[in-house]
């Protein structure tokens, strides 16, 4: 009822309401995705494994750079009033998931920095002279190397659940009304950095290592997922109607078939025959955890910009009249 008086908006006015393009989705993808790949590579730094794992320890960080710029870029494509974006920066309001998030990301950048200029690439090193001798420096305090990895692991964490909170945080949206969706969207983003590595990195230890992993981010992205359902069918008629949207609604076969069939489940099978060597490692199952990943996003943020209590209300009254 106070949403239908903010905003006036109903079923006949207003079919559908949404706000957010393909900007958002695109950007909380990437977010997560940068999240997972500064969450293993600051374990192998804190844990001194670097040289066990290299492709993930000194290459996903400078990965991780370009794809947070690509996402940033994405989120400034969707600000309304993108001059005054610096005044997010004017204060600190701990209420709020979005004034968290531009001082999260204010953050992870020089974290990333750091963990890339441990071991950066030799082209760079010959090119960029400051470069080489902040690595030596690096590479003589063993103890620094630590605590930029156990910075980047906690800096991922906030920056993966983060990206969750910001949906699950307004309330007019039913279906994004669950404290699963941090957790959900932190899990999503360590599935796709793992099988990036397990896309790309060359050394097969490393490759099988991170492609485990995964079996297990996406095995618990399962659970949480079928979590996520069960407490929207459980509650409220509104919630009901939000959880309908993915469970035999519009947006029924994209989230099972390309979501949790093709993005979850099959990739699981796919993965855990090859690292059994029952089948060769082939790109197919990567590329699907990547893509299923992105999708996740889009029905999610889609969905759930047309969720709503209205929808709810609108069913009761039509009962009653």
């Amino acid at each position: 009822m106070t949403e239908l008086i903010v905003t006036r908006q109903n079923l006949l006015v207003d079919p559908v309401l949404n706000v957010w393009a393909w900007e958002i989705p695109v950007y909380l993808f990437l977010g997560g995705w940068v999240a997972g790949m500064m969450v293993l590579s600051g374990a192998f730094f804190a844990r001194g494994a670097q040289d066990d794992f290299p492709f993930t320890s000194r290459l996903t960080p400078w990965v991780g750079l370009g794809l947070l710029s690509l996402g940033m870029f994405a989120l400034f494509l969707d600000l309304e009033h993108k001059l005054y974006t610096w005044r997010l920066y004017t204060t600190f309001q701990a209420a709020s998931p979005m004034s968290w998030g531009a001082w999260i990301l204010l953050a992870v950048y020089p974290a990333l920095v750091a963990a890339a200029l441990v071991r950066p690439p030799a082209w760079l090193v010959r090119r960029v002279a400051v470069v080489g001798r902040v690595s030596s420096w690096l590479a003589a305090r063993p103890h620094a190397v630590r605590r930029i990895g156990w910075a980047n692991v906690m800096l991922g964490i906030a920056l993966g659940i983060y990206t969750g909170i910001l949906l699950s945080s307004l309330g007019a949206r039913p279906l994004w009304n669950s404290a699963l969706l941090g957790p959900l969207f932190l899990l999503s983003g360590l599935s796709s950095a793992a099988a990036f590595v397990h896309l790309v990195a060359r050394r097969v230890n490393e490759r099988e290592a991170l492609a485990r992993a995964d079996i297990l981010f996406l095995g618990a992205e399962l659970g949480l997922l079928l979590l996520f359902l069960i407490g929207l069918t459980s509650a409220t008629e509104a919630h009901r109607s939000a959880a309908a949207l993915l469970l035999g609604g519009p947006y029924a076969a994209v989230f099972w078939v390309g979501v949790v069939g093709l993005g979850v489940v099959v990739p699981i099978i796919v993965q855990s025959m090859a690292v059994r060597h029952r089948v060769r490692h082939t790109p197919v199952a990567p590329l699907l955890v990547i893509g299923g990943g992105l999708v996740l996003r889009f029905v999610i943020v889609i969905a759930g910009q047309e969720s709503r209590w209205t929808a709810a209300l609108h069913d009761l009254w039509r009962l009653q009249g």
